[in-house]
């Protein structure tokens, strides 16, 4: 009799428990309601925007004040409404490189990633959805902030040297290099973020790479600099948005193929880290 009532019982249990398949589809949607659950996300998103828009205007402003008064330092005399409208993307690929390190290492500190990786066993399914959401919403962030941006200090440079429209050659082009530069960057973060898990060293490690190394590359030999100095993410970046280029720096092509190159490079390690430990 138990014999016959154990298969009996478990079938019954099997019949009423809830069945789910994991999709790609669902996976993404349990990732995009992650990121808009937190507040940090909405901080940090919103700092972005502000920066850009921020430090866009004060230079225009500061150019156009400058402009005829002859005491403008010759670099900056040079920039054009292009150049002054994207000042703040120095500071804004930190903040949306913090949030991608934040959508992947701040699931390690507070223990969810066990819950995450129970839900989608597969783990990489994981790692790609928040890829491609951080990625996509901060491309859609970031490149209307900088159009924003140029719209607002086109119109306060007009009339002067550095004037420029949406028609003139290469401005759509360096603004959308310029968001894809920054969703890039936010897509590195959350590699570091998963290959570290720690939110702390990811983001030392993003200051490190955009801020830290270029900065000492201009100490090395100029034989040296010059063959290194160009391939650096944050230099190879700039050129993706860069308006002119020069035997220096590479061209928007190249910057962007030796970007993704980082990228790739990041998301790897990343995967294997996922792959291979446990959470």
């Amino acid at each position: 009799m138990s014999t016959l009532t154990a298969p009996t019982e478990a079938a019954s249990a099997a019949a009423g428990r809830p069945s789910y398949r994991v999709t790609g589809r669902g996976v993404l949607a349990s990732e995009w309601a992650k990121l808009w659950s937190l507040r940090s996300s909405w901080i940090t998103l919103g700092l972005s925007l502000l920066l850009l828009l921020a430090f866009g205007l004060i230079a225009a402003t500061r150019y156009r004040s400058e402009i005829g008064a002859g005491r403008m330092n010759p670099d900056f005399a040079r920039q054009t409404a292009v150049g002054l409208s994207l000042f703040g993307t120095n500071v804004a690929q930190l903040t949306l490189g913090v949030l991608g390190v934040l959508v992947t290492a701040g699931e390690y500190s507070t223990g969810m990633i066990r819950s995450t990786l129970v839900a989608v066993p597969r783990r990489l399914p994981v790692l790609w959805s928040k890829v491609a959401v951080i990625g996509l919403v901060s491309l859609a962030a970031a490149t209307a902030g900088v159009s924003v941006a140029f719209l607002f200090g086109s119109h306060l440079v007009s009339g002067t040297p550095g004037a420029m429209g949406f028609s003139h050659p290469g401005v759509v082009r360096s603004l959308l290099g310029a968001g894809l530069y920054l969703s890039l960057v936010s897509v590195i973060g959350a590699a570091v973020g998963a290959l570290l898990r720690s939110v702390a060293g990811g983001i030392s490690v993003l200051v490190v790479t955009l801020m830290l190394i270029p900065g000492l590359a201009t100490l090395l030999p100029s034989s040296w600099r010059d063959g290194i100095s160009p391939y650096l993410p944050s230099n190879a970046g700039e050129s993706m948005f860069a308006l002119t280029h020069d035997a220096t720096t590479l061209a928007p092509g190249t910057g962007l193929l030796v970007f993704i190159g980082w990228t790739a490079l990041a998301l790897a390690g990343a995967a294997y880290r996922l792959m291979r430990s446990d959470a």
